[in-house]
């Protein structure tokens, strides 16, 4: 159900978490001089004029195919390889068994040669129905068979963080000239789609959004980690998700901030100089990022942080991130999953359910209608009991305590990550954030929830970070009734696409990091979230730790792939993290 960091912005199992949507500017922002997005319609904000796009405007080394030979190219890619595997089972049946065997030889060549059949013919049907239905988008050059290299790239990015290079490449070498962000690919003969086209990702999430769904085979896949919760569910039992999580966040609940409080007084010392911290050691701010999200969630949700801050070798920490890891191979090896190790994947699984379900234990033990008084209290509650006055189902209340653990873990701790990397290159704004937060709330008198959200400027930073780094970067969709993409397929790459129905069909892989090509700065409307209907961000920039990007030799200069980030407190102590 969670999604970029400055390590794990490319991996898919950060980004499943929750889809976040928000209206934005109406008007569009041109270029300045600088390549830079300027939006005329902002009052004063300045960091989309300051703020560059990671990648400059695609170049193109491929053009698709005619339309009046895509049909019978698809049906030529779809089948050769399958021609082939036929082949090699008809000589290895011919050569070894006949001479053993001859009768029992000429029974396999027939099945074989029947079943292969049935697959050129559905094959055939299936690209005739595509047909009827809309284009294709063209197709990633991949002369290995079942589509291998494309799958091996694609692990292979993965495994480096550079997820998101995947993508580009795929777009620029494979792209249609006039529309370039969709394209397609044949993995061990299943359809996969790779989109970030604005209005194909619009139809996947709004417009067209009960077409779509995460499958069966998304299910199956996320099952063991996730269960049936609200992140890897579809149509009714989706809603009956949302509406079971949904009140937990409404304002009252995620306005009382005394338990990110508490967290935040952990964290802090470990930003600055002195005893308490790394005392000017390299210290890696996002992992440190990651355990103040996790030390407050887990208090949030169940009552009692497992102060990963505090020890940094916590057992369920170290489990939690080590099931997401292998999760993310699993969701991206396709039909080469059952071949990925998943000792360590059990091992944490097991620490994770061990931990929650003690958790559910005590809530169950609660009446009904203790659980309704703790509910209604301030004192005492906590995201689980809410959910265990509305089920008993221990499975339930495991799938959706670790959904939204997952989601509200990651979300935190990636915005936190990018925002940081990002003030730290840009002194001008850190100022202008130090005057709001000092001319609102004082050094001394601790942040409320309404100074948090009358803070224009702060919300600004804190939207503009999540529009050029998305929370939830990937995503992936299937099919649940034939239909259609209405960009990226013809000529002119503006035609619709064709999908059909089932994991087979076609697989919708989104990116949402190549967006920025159509910037559009955000609006001051609070984000629109299942998890989080009320965004609430933390305040960090008043303090007098200032923050600049370094190269690993620790002298200040342009930032790169190689930088440190540095943060330089009182008389010039400093903590490097490294961000790759």
């Amino acid at each position: 159900m969670a999604t970029t960091t400055s390590r794990h912005h490319a991996q898919l199992h950060r980004s499943r978490a929750s889809i976040c949507a928000t209206e934005r500017s109406s008007r569009r922002p041109y270029k300045g001089r600088s390549g830079q997005y300027v939006n005329p319609d902002d009052p004063g904000f300045p960091l989309v004029s300051i703020f560059t796009l990671p990648h400059p405007p695609l170049t193109h080394t491929s053009h698709p195919g005619q339309p009046a030979t895509m049909v019978l190219s698809q049906l030529f890619h779809r089948t050769a390889s399958l021609l082939v595997l036929y082949t090699a089972t008809a000589f290895t049946i011919n050569h070894f068994l006949s001479p053993l065997n001859p009768t029992l030889s000429l029974s396999l060549l027939l099945i074989t040669t029947l079943y292969t059949l049935k697959l050129l013919l559905a094959a055939t049907l299936n690209e005739y129905k595509l047909d009827k239905l809309g284009s294709r988008a063209p197709r990633i050059a991949d002369y290995s068979p079942f589509g291998l290299w494309t799958l091996f790239r694609a692990l292979r990015d993965f495994a480096a963080y550079r997820n998101h290079e995947f993508w580009w490449q795929n777009f620029q070498r494979n792209g249609n000239p006039r529309n370039p962000y969709t394209t397609e690919s044949l993995i061990f003969g299943g359809r996969l789609c790779f989109t970030a086209d604005e209005e194909n990702v619009k139809a996947i999430l709004a417009t067209q959004f009960a077409e779509f769904g995460k499958g069966p085979q998304f299910r199956k896949e996320w099952k063991d980690f996730l269960g049936l919760s609200i992140f890897t569910t579809d149509g009714e039992m989706w809603h009956n998700s949302r509406s079971l999580l949904r009140p937990q966040f409404i304002k009252d609940r995620v306005s009382d901030l005394q338990k990110f409080e508490a967290r935040v007084q952990v964290l802090l010392p470990m930003l600055s100089p002195g005893k308490e911290s790394a005392d000017g050691q390299t210290v890696r701010v996002d992992e440190l990022f990651y355990r103040f999200a996790l030390d407050a969630a887990t208090d949030f949700l169940l009552g009692k942080s497992v102060d990963s801050l505090l020890n940094s070798g916590t057992q369920f920490a170290d489990a939690f991130g080590e099931v997401q890891r292998v999760q993310a191979v699993v969701a991206r090896a396709g039909p080469l999953q059952h071949f990925v190790p998943k000792k360590s994947f059990h091992a944490g699984l097991k620490v994770l359910n061990e931990f929650v379900n003690q958790y559910i234990d005590q809530a169950l033990q609660l009446s009904p209608e203790e659980l309704e008084k703790v509910t209604k209290s301030d004192e005492g509650y906590t995201f689980l009991h809410a959910l265990a006055s509305h089920t008993r189902d221990r499975q339930v209340l495991r799938d959706q305590i670790v959904a939204v653990l997952l989601a509200g873990r990651d979300t935190t701790s990636v915005t936190l990550s990018w925002l940081f990397y990002e003030l730290s290159r840009r002194p001008g704004v850190v100022q202008k954030l130090r005057e709001e937060i000092v001319g609102r709330v004082g050094v001394d008198r601790r942040p409320s929830y309404d100074d948090l959200k009358a803070m224009r400027y702060l919300q600004h930073t804190l939207n503009e970070t999540l529009r050029l780094y998305p929370v939830v970067p990937y995503n992936v969709r299937e099919a649940l009734e034939d239909t259609t993409l209405p960009h990226g397929g013809g000529a002119d790459g503006n035609e619709p696409i064709g999908v059909l129905k089932g994991r087979w069909s076609l697989r919708v892989r989104i990116d949402r990091t190549l967006t920025q090509h159509q910037a559009r700065p955000w609006d001051t409307r609070p984000l629109s979230c299942t998890a989080a209907p009320k965004s609430t961000p933390i305040l960090l920039p008043a303090s007098k730790t200032t923050w600049t990007l370094c190269p690993s030799d620790g002298k200040p200069g342009p930032p790169n792939h190689g930088h440190t980030f540095r943060s330089m407190a009182g008389r010039g102590s400093a903590s490097d993290s490294s961000l790759h």
